[in-house]
């Protein structure tokens, strides 16, 4: 059976491992306790966290155990990794909620019947910590000098400063991966590659304070051909939750990635053989266009299921290719008789969600990105009257490949 180290170093997966070669033995010869964190920032998922849940489910196909590990306690200060500012403050409450929201999507990649996955929430164990205890014990196997030659914080000391609570992060991090390797012999830390830092300090933490051995691993983050975080669109970060990204829109954005970054996709996000992911990755021309259609596919269908999946394909298709299914595109429903008058069209906008603000629709109206039926409206005042349906039914074009529909009831 081939071991599932090499599995993810093949498919592209592998950045860091602390200790690679043993790493790579421990997964081939026992079963593996292994956690990764998720702060509930929001209340879903994203594409970014996506990555990672896939390093799961290739983990627990090999029959290791994972633990997803909810950062109910980790939230409330705050991971400064990659961020120019501290993060909004969030009340107990609204983290709970996302930390549920969370709970619940995991549940459709990963199977926790039968103790074969954990999901734990760091809230039980830092929300009531003494911190004079908590500094006594923890604080003191950690040096500061070191930490701040940390990327995440030195990037923040650049520019423009980090406050002591965030400091705490990579204290309350490395003190989680402690608490697992105490309660469940948890002996592994699997992360984004911006997370290296932190998962040392756990590393070493546990080295200290138990003397024995733990590890380290970090995956590659989902990027562009030239270096920027994926994941984000016109309309904000890409959900894994199908109400806040349509399955449709879900599928577009996969079918738009760049030709040169298909097969790099296909490898981290689906589960077909590297052969084929290989053979898909070659194609040139117009040919890549089949290749991003079978990364869309694949990808949502693993998140929203072969039948969303086929949905949105036919939909993309019959606005592209000249047939299949429309009814997948994103729909709003309005009353026939707010069009008896008509109605200008950035309200139209703002009620089919396509702007967040009036003057977010008057400058993409201003920069030629609105068309109604094909056709470009560059008038501010435009009226959007019942004349302008076809059956019953527009097409809102926002820029190339934003497409929604609105329906008269």
């Amino acid at each position: 059976m081939t071991n599932v180290y090499d599995i993810l170093k093949e498919r592209g997966f592998i950045e860091q491992a602390t200790h690679e070669e043993e790493i790579r033995e421990l997964l081939g010869k026992e079963k593996v306790t292994f956690y990764i964190g998720f702060d509930p920032t929001a209340d879903s998922l994203t594409v970014g966290h996506f990555l990672t849940i896939m390093a799961m489910m290739h983990m627990q196909r090999a029959g290791h155990r994972p633990i997803a590990l909810l950062g109910g306690g980790t939230v409330m200060v705050g991971d400064p990794t990659g961020k120019t500012d501290m993060r909004k403050m969030m009340t107990v409450e609204q983290i709970d909620v996302n930390a549920a929201k969370f709970k619940e999507q995991f549940s459709k990649f990963i199977t926790f019947d039968n103790d074969q996955a954990l999901m734990v929430n760091n809230a039980d164990w830092l929300r009531n910590l003494n911190y004079i205890e908590f500094l006594r014990e923890i604080g003191v196997h950690f040096s500061v000098n070191r930490m701040l030659t940390a990327e995440a914080y030195k990037t923040r000391l650049e520019k423009g400063g980090l406050t002591f609570l965030e400091f705490n992060y990579m204290l309350m991090q490395s003190y989680d991966f402690l608490e697992l390797f105490r309660r469940y012999n948890c002996v592994l830390q699997l992360g984004g590659n911006d997370q290296w830092s932190n998962i040392i300090g756990g590393v070493e933490l546990i080295r200290r304070v138990e003397g024995k051995q733990a590890y380290g691993m970090t995956f590659t983050l989902l990027t562009t051909s030239d270096g920027q975080k994926m994941g984000k669109t016109v309309a904000g970060a890409v959900w894994l939750d199908p109400n806040k990204t349509s399955p449709y829109d879900f599928y577009q954005y996969w079918r738009n990635v760049e030709d040169n970054n298909v097969e790099r996709l296909l490898g981290l996000l689906t589960f077909l053989p590297m052969d084929e992911v290989r053979r898909l990755g070659a194609l040139e021309g117009a040919e890549i266009n089949h290749a991003k259609e079978v990364l869309a596919y694949e990808v949502t269908k693993i998140v929203h299921g072969e039948e969303a999946a086929k949905q949105a394909q036919e939909a993309a298709r019959a606005l592209f290719a000249g047939g299949g299914d429309s009814a997948a595109i994103p729909s709003t429903e309005l009353p026939a008789s707010e069009f008896e008058q008509g109605i200008d069209l950035i309200t139209l906008l703002q009620k089919t969600k396509l702007v967040n603000s009036r003057s977010e629709g008057r400058r993409l109206i201003q920069q030629g990105g609105i068309y109604l039926a094909d056709q470009q409206i560059k008038n501010f005042d435009y009226l959007v009257k019942e004349s302008d349906f076809t059956d019953g039914t527009l097409l809102v074009r926002k820029g190339k490949k934003v497409y929604h529909q609105v329906k008269l009831i």
